[in-house]
């Protein structure tokens, strides 16, 4: 399970927020966020918000789960009033751990409360073991367009380091089963980094992910977070630690052969097919607004943050009170939004103005080789690809 959620200003128990926060609502698009917190078993280094049957304790259940959102959508509803969504995304945990009846009644829901703009994409994360192939048709018939499957390798010995059930060879097949079932959009999860990771283990991922025929994989380099298993087990010296200069062999291999493939990064840690592009995402590093509905999910509105109560009783227990599951916000300084909208776009393809950049930093990035010549000589940003293994570094420059 995550750690303790950080501390803010109470919410109000109605949810309200500050007219100047919802007098502009969706002027740059409108997503929601469907959290859902269950899984079957834990992998090692998660340290996301979800719990297994054992951990979840009373006064939750999956059964429930469907009905208790559609509550806090209802709190929503008498907040703010965006215009139509233009994206939904349910990630976890485990969505299609819930049956599709009670995802496409979320999904309902949230048409029925704000509307579905025209052409709305709407994702669901899923688990390789967790889908079959009547499971992916009710999913798309229910309203879903895309799905993204979490593989994170196809090596069975690097699946079994991080505690993973499927077989090597799962996911793949899943995202075939997916585009049969109609998904236009699907997406495949790498992880890479994890100890005892050769290069022909994630040479043979990037290979299944292109052989699967998806429009889109994600790529990432493992992260050991602090409480996981994970992270006990390298405390313990049972693993060794990751490596910098393998993440960053790993990731220069990823470019290749996706390029190769006719994938095009469009954020660094994101390559699509030309249109397959997750528009979810491209809107909360864009500066959208989003309501996160579920235990523990994070809303933005017009420069207020607020992140729900964690567990998925305390989340019931209050939308029973008719109360917000609301555990703390923030109201973000325009310095405050000015330093998220650089740390996000920088990252992407399209990069950003270089007004209200720091020049000296920015003349010292392109000095580097770390920003394309071209892009900058027109007044814009972009990394090249020596800049985006060091992004970070970059956005501790310009700003």
């Amino acid at each position: 399970m995550a750690g303790a959620l950080p501390d803010g200003e109470p919410v109000p128990s109605d949810g309200s927020l500050p007219d100047e926060a919802t007098r502009e609502v969706g002027k740059n698009g409108f997503a929601v966020y469907v959290h859902v917190p269950f899984c079957a078993s834990r992998c090692g280094y998660c340290d996301f918000n979800t719990y297994t049957a054992s951990e979840l304790g009373g006064g939750a259940s999956r059964e429930e789960y469907a009905e208790t959102v559609l509550a806090e959508l209802a709190l929503a509803a008498r907040v703010i009033e965006p215009g139509p969504v233009g994206t939904v995304f349910v990630g976890g945990g485990t969505p299609t751990l819930l049956s599709t009846d009670d995802l496409g009644r979320i999904l309902e829901g949230i048409d029925r409360t704000w509307g579905l703009a025209p052409g709305a994409e709407v994702t669901t994360e899923a688990n390789p073991e967790s889908v079959d192939p009547a499971y992916l048709r009710r999913l798309r018939g229910a309203g879903f367009t895309r799905i993204s499957l979490g593989m994170q390798s196809a090596a069975a010995g690097v699946l079994r380091v991080l505690d993973r059930k499927h077989t090597a060879g799962r996911a793949p097949q899943a995202a075939i089963e997916a585009r049969e079932a109609g998904f236009e959009h699907v997406n495949l999860d790498l992880i890479y980094g994890t100890p005892g990771e050769s290069a022909d283990d994630f040479d043979r991922s990037l290979r299944a992910v292109v052989e699967a025929g998806v429009d889109h994989v994600s790529a990432y380099a493992l992260i050991v977070e602090d409480g996981t298993r994970m992270a006990g087990r390298m405390r313990r010296g049972e693993l060794p630690y990751p490596s910098d200069d393998v993440a960053a062999d790993r990731y220069l291999a990823a470019e290749a052969a996706l390029s190769e493939a006719g994938f095009g990064w469009y954020e660094v840690s994101n390559w699509a097919r030309p249109g397959g592009e997750c528009r979810h995402n491209l809107l909360y590093w864009t500066g959208a607004d989003w309501w996160g509905l579920g235990p523990g999910a994070h809303s933005h509105v017009g420069g207020v943050r607020w992140w729900n109560v964690k567990h998925p009783s305390a989340y019931a227990k209050r939308l029973t009170a008719g109360e917000s599951p609301g555990h703390a916000r923030e109201l973000l300084t325009g310095a405050d939004r000015h330093m998220e909208d650089v740390m996000l776009r920088v990252r992407l393809r399209d990069g950003l103005p270089l007004d209200g950049l720091d020049a000296t930093g920015t003349a010292r990035a392109l000095a580097g080789g770390l920003l394309e010549p071209g892009a900058y000589e027109q007044g814009r940003l972009v990394l090249t690809l020596r800049g985006r293994l060091l992004a970070d570094a970059v956005v501790r420059d310009v700003l």
